[in-house]
């Protein structure tokens, strides 16, 4: 199925499905890892080792961010980001196993602080009848599966697709195109909400799709022209159920 050229513009026509984004989106990630790193850094006894916990979690954010822009890139595989975020957070030459060792111990500390944001189960009730709903994150399947079956949310998804199992991550038009594919619908029938304008949204318009930039926090500029904003999930049934095609009037900013 082609996608449409790139561009602000989408097809006309009604919105049948919805894909997601998950961290950050429905699941609140950043919460979650500042308190599994502070748990795990304290249960490893390195937290004086960093001065502050705080400059501790700082790093732990800083090395994440720019591992995860480069398996974003291709530059790196999934695995491979991981264990190269550990070796630099820690600054020693681990072996692959060491540094799974020490992730997977993080790990632990990090599921037991999982949380879904409190509009998540609202907003997917109040799609669950007129839309049909999938999910693409730029993680890996076999992570996200897991996080959505211990969070009660797996079954409420017809598809998962997944970048590192892709071989394409957002906000490539090739991913999006491949959700399209799994659903059997163009990429004027699909809605994306991510936490990301340009990863998300930006990407999602540029592929044909509604992009919709979930921006919980506010403040962060308008975004990309051509998307739709909105800072809660709880606005997102009423932006769907209006004229959403670009060009339209939107009181969504």
């Amino acid at each position: 199925m082609p996608i449409n050229a790139v561009g602000p513009q989408r097809a006309a026509g009604p919105v049948k499905a919805v894909v997601w984004d998950v961290d950050d989106t429905l699941f609140d990630y950043a919460s979650a890892d500042l308190a599994g790193m502070r748990a795990h850094l304290a249960a490893e006894g390195l937290l004086a080792r960093y001065d502050t916990a705080d400059r501790a979690l700082a790093l732990w954010k800083e090395v994440t961010d720019r591992h995860w822009a480069r398996f974003g890139a291709g530059e790196v595989e999934y695995y491979a980001q991981r264990r190269d975020r550990v070796r630099e957070f820690l600054g020693a030459a681990l072996d692959d196993a060491e540094a799974d060792a020490w992730f997977g111990r993080y790990l632990g500390h990090y599921e037991a602080a999982w949380a879904l944001f409190p509009d998540t189960v609202p907003a997917l009730d109040a799609l669950a009848r007129d839309y049909r709903h999938a999910v693409l994150s730029n993680s890996a399947l076999s992570v996200q599966e897991y996080k959505l079956s211990s969070l009660g949310l797996r079954d409420r998804f017809e598809a998962v697709l997944c970048a590192a199992d892709l071989g394409v991550a957002k906000p490539a038009p090739e991913a999006f195109q491949a959700v399209c594919e799994a659903l059997a619908l163009a990429p004027g029938e699909i809605a994306y909400v991510g936490d990301e304008p340009e990863i998300d949204a930006r990407g999602a318009r540029d592929a044909g799709l509604l992009g919709i930039w979930l921006d919980r926090n506010g403040g962060r500029g308008d975004g990309p022209s051509g998307v739709h904003r909105i800072t809660s999930l709880a606005e997102l049934p009423a932006l769907l159920r209006s004229d959403t095609r670009f060009g339209a009037p939107s009181t969504f900013g």
